[in-house]
């Protein structure tokens, strides 16, 4: 399922924003401003270039906003009568690119999953037993006598059936374990 929201957040670091001179020489109330137009910015992308409409979005008065803007406006550009700030319209752009490589990457992966299910299922056989027994190795166990024992019961119906299932599963487990069984009593009298 897709969610076609945008990024509630943006990520800042702030030994970023605390090495820069313009920030450093702010005083509070201008600090306060840059942070209020950054998060309206990133939340509406611009806000006017007009004072007067600024200071009525920011819910500050005109006179404040008059005051701190020339110690703000470093941090932001005027693009087509709105300011912006292009820090967080690149961050933007970041986030929205990492989300089509997923979106990418996540198609590519299904078209690849699906592509396994649709093949034949001979294909999948024969990969499935090119495994050999011969190559198995189980942990050693202290008896040489296996501890499975085969049943004489009647095969369920919900075991499979056909011939390569579960009983040449059991054949090659109770070879293995013989092997392992075999080794290990020749690591006992050779000790």
């Amino acid at each position: 399922m897709s969610q076609n929201r945008d990024a509630p957040a943006f990520q800042e670091y702030a030994a970023a924003m605390l090495s820069r001179l313009p920030f450093r020489t702010m005083l509070l109330q201008e600090r306060g401003l840059l942070y209020t137009m950054r998060l309206e910015c990133w939340v509406n992308m611009r806000l006017p270039v007009n004072h007067g409409d600024l200071a009525k979005v920011l819910g500050l008065p005109v006179a404040e906003v008059t005051a701190s803007l020339p110690a703000v406006m470093p941090f932001f550009e005027v693009v087509d009568g709105y300011i912006i700030s292009p820090e967080l319209e690149d961050y933007r752009a970041h986030l929205a690119e990492r989300k089509h490589k997923q979106s990418q990457g996540g198609k590519r992966g299904s078209a690849i999953t699906n592509g396994k299910r649709n093949r034949p299922a001979k294909a999948a056989d024969a990969g499935a037993s090119s495994t050999s027994s011969s190559n198995s190795r189980l942990p050693r166990r202290g008896g040489v006598e296996s501890s499975v024992q085969t049943s004489t019961a009647q095969q369920s119906q919900n075991q499979p059936s056909e011939k390569g299932g579960v009983d040449s599963f059991v054949a090659e487990y109770e070879a293995a374990e013989s092997f392992a069984a075999n080794d290990y009593a020749k690591a006992s009298r050779g000790a």
